[in-house]
């Protein structure tokens, strides 16, 4: 496992599997920021809240020159699924190898119910145009989560 990402270091390099289809390069090199929100399944209620919170305010983080991205190890067919039902704005990007969450440190050990067992903590990072994790958030709350990560922006 790597170690988790802090505020102050540089985002890693990484190629995303976009929804549809495309890849996307992080950092970014569009003179964009970008807000990389990790969550752990589609279609589940917690991940259902939160990605349509940053879908209803996709359009004040990109006022602020931030793009947002969801990101999860279900597949391409999955996110599609999950975007449509939910009528979800933002992209959401397949990390189906687990290559992503490893090098943000997000795919850790879980228990539930007694049991133990890998998995991915909600976690979102904020990354300047620069390239630069500025904020991140662990173990996130979903309730007033994307609120708080556009507060960030506007402080």
């Amino acid at each position: 496992m790597s170690a988790p990402i802090k505020p102050g270091d540089a985002c890693p390099s990484l190629t995303l599997l976009m929804s549809d289809e495309t890849s996307m390069r992080i950092p970014a090199s569009n003179g964009r920021g970008i807000v990389l929100f990790f969550y752990p399944k589609d279609n589940t209620p917690g991940c259902t809240t939160e990605s349509k919170a940053f879908s209803a305010l996709l359009g004040d983080f990109q006022e602020k020159g931030y793009d947002v991205v969801g990101i999860s190890r279900d597949s391409i067919a999955s996110h599609r699924k999950f975007i449509e039902k939910q009528d979800l704005r933002i992209p959401l990007a397949s990390d189906e190898d687990g290559s992503v969450c490893e090098a943000f440190g997000v795919w850790v050990e879980k228990k539930m119910y007694g049991k133990t067992f890998m998995g991915i903590e909600r976690s979102t990072f904020l990354v300047d145009p620069e390239g630069i994790v500025t904020d991140v958030w662990r173990k996130v709350r979903v309730k007033g989560h994307a609120e708080a990560v556009l507060e960030r922006l506007n402080a």
